[in-house]
């Protein structure tokens, strides 16, 4: 009988960056395979994980997870990992120079998302993004509260029918 990933009916999502989206325009999203130490997989498991000061840097032809803090697994031994280390991120070397050549251009940055499980592995879904400005962030909360009006007065409206 084959083992399950994540329990029924539950999330594999192990840490998620709920910041970017809104301080963040994410244009496209990829997903990497992150290189872990065995503590720092047993400290996500465990939620222990903060993205929201990460993210990814391009150099020397490797892609980099940098501010991610892990924190140290709490039943780990003397050689626990260090809670802020870079961790190298699993990519082909033509989305590499692809990325490289994008975050080149004015204004634009790759961004850590979620850390989620897919088949028994630890992936790191980043974005490619532009910084919002003020004014964005003002008008991406104007358009949600206009939604949610919206759909309150179609369900008040189905309720009445």
């Amino acid at each position: 009988m084959a083992k399950a990933t994540a329990k029924a009916g539950s999330d594999p999502t192990l840490a998620r960056n709920r910041q970017a989206s809104h301080e963040y325009a994410i244009l496209e999203t990829f997903e990497a395979g992150i290189e872990l130490a065995g503590t720092e997989v047993k400290a996500l498991r465990d939620g222990r994980t903060q993205l929201r000061e990460g993210y990814v840097r391009i150099e020397n032809g490797e892609a980099w997870l940098l501010g991610v803090n892990i924190a140290e697994y709490t039943q780990g031994h003397r050689r626990n990992h260090e809670p802020q280390r870079r961790r190298r991120l699993l990519l082909h070397r033509r989305e590499i120079q692809y990325l490289g050549a994008k975050v080149a251009q004015q204004g634009l940055t790759l961004v850590p998302l979620r850390i989620y499980l897919k088949r028994n592995r630890i992936k790191l879904e980043f974005g490619l993004a532009r910084g919002k400005k003020l004014w964005d962030k003002r008008q991406a909360i104007a358009e949600r509260d206009a939604r949610r009006d919206v759909e309150r007065i179609t369900a008040r409206a189905q309720r009445l029918g």
